[in-house]
Order: structure tokens, then sequence, then C-alpha cells
């Protein structure tokens, strides 16, 4: 079993929904990245989306633009995630890495490569936000022999009939935009994003996690009622946006987790 099967067969065994923290690796500082992975995991994240800081963040707010840029500035490239998570893997075998990004890094590296390197690096999934899904065969191949998931996202503007394609090709998770728009904006419908996470869950192949939005403890209890698990992100990014130190950006990291993960428990 993959460590997302896994996971979630004991969240289900467990009757819990997932808690999945987003960090831009490098952000806070390049020494922060790793502590603060085992700090999360410390609070309760059952999974860890690890953002690969890019140029133009197109479907990301100025909370993890900002974020990407302090990252890039400090140099934290495509290989320096890649040892982020090499390092991570020392004291954690088991927590499900996800990075999420964009298409670019991957194709300059080339698909193959950069799934070989991922997963021998302890990387278990990689979402794109900008790779359509009429687009992903040409990269699944690469990725599905080097053992590498593809993640999918479905949003409120979706089809029914590319919602089918999502929820019969998404690996890992499928993950749903809970509305139209960047993240960090406080636009969350929880009723018009249970419906659609209701009708999701009932098709896709894979456990469905709703993120966007999702700024605290009631909003992820909120969410967690109809979905598999929340991704919390830009919420988290500002909160350790302002630690002095590792130190500091770890301890940040586990107050601001562990009330989302006593609210989720209860959903």
């Amino acid at each position: 079993m993959s460590r997302f099967e896994t996971r979630f067969a004991r969240l289900r065994t467990d009757g819990r929904k997932a808690l999945v923290p987003f960090i831009t690796a490098g952000d806070p500082s390049l020494e922060a990245t790793v502590p603060v992975m085992h700090a999360l995991v410390e609070a309760g994240a059952d999974c860890i989306e690890l953002g690969l800081p890019f140029s133009d963040p197109m479907a990301d707010g100025p909370v993890i633009q900002r974020s990407s840029e302090r990252a890039l500035a400090r140099g934290a490239t495509v290989a320096y995630v890649f040892e982020s998570v090499r390092r991570f893997r020392e004291r954690d075998a088991d927590t499900p890495v996800v990075l999420m990004g964009y298409l670019n890094p991957v194709e300059i590296r080339g698909a193959a490569r950069f799934a070989s390197e991922a997963v021998a690096a302890g990387v278990d999934g990689v979402l794109l936000v900008d790779l359509p899904p009429e687009e992903a065969p040409q990269f699944q191949e690469a990725f599905n022999e080097a053992g590498l998931a593809l993640v999918m996202l479905a949003s409120p503007t979706t089809s029914a009939e590319r919602a089918a394609m999502l929820s019969a090709s998404a690996q890992g998770y499928l993950y749903y935009v809970s509305y139209a728009g960047v993240t960090g904006a406080d636009r969350l419908d929880t009723g018009a994003a249970s419906l659609r996470l209701q009708e999701l869950r009932a098709t896709a192949k894979v456990p469905v996690v709703a993120g966007f939005g999702i700024k605290d403890a009631a909003s992820a209890r909120a969410m967690a009622v109809d979905a598999d698990g929340v991704v919390v992100g830009s919420a988290l990014v500002s909160v350790l946006s302002e630690a002095s130190d590792a130190d500091d950006a770890a301890a940040r990291a586990r107050r601001f987790l562990a009330p989302l993960r006593e609210a989720i428990g209860a959903a």
C-alpha cells in the first residue's frame, strides 16, 4: 500500500478526517522547512503539502505569492525542496508528502527525471495547479513508472464531464477548490461546497479533500463534514511568516494547527 492508502485507511478506521497543512518550502527560512514539517505532524497533520516556490503562482493569493518570492530570494530551488523531503524522511517514514506547484519546473527538469528524483527523496505525490487533465497523460506515464501520484484539482466551475474524468484519474486524493478564485480569499461558502463534495465523493476512487478559504478551527470543521479532509494554507503561511527563527516557526506551526486537529476530529 502507498502512504496515501495506509493513512486514509487508518483515518477511516478511526473515524477521523484528514488534516492537510500547506507550507511553502524555504519560508520563513531555508532552515525552518524540515522542523516545521515535523511540528505539523506532531500537531496532528495527516499529510503535508509542500509548496514548490514559483515566480508566477497565478492560482495563489498575495500571502502565498509573497512566501514564494521570499523563498526564491533565499535560494529555494527544486533541489532544495527534494533535499528537505529527504531530511524529513530521516525521522518520518509514514506521513504522505505532496509537492504543490506549477508545471514549468517539471517541464524544465523533464517529467521522468523530476518524478524519479522526487520519489527517491520520499515524495508521494505532486499537484500541478496549471496542468489540465486533458494534458495529464503526457506526464502520467513517467509519474506512474516512478511511483509518483498525480493529485488532481476540481472546482465549483468543473463540469460534470470533467468531474467524472477527474474522479476516475485522480491519485492519492482529489483536491476540491472550495470557491472560484485564488488562495487566501475570504469567499468560503460551505453550503455550496458541501453539495459538490458529496457529488465528488460519490464517484471518486480516492478520498476528496477540500481547500481554499479554510483559515481557522470553525471553517475547518464546517468543511470536514462532507470532505475526507481539509487543507489549510494561506492562514498557516501568514502565521509562519512572522517567525523569528526555525524554532519559533515550529512552535507557531504547532499552536496554529492543534485547534484545527481538534475541531475536525469532531466533524
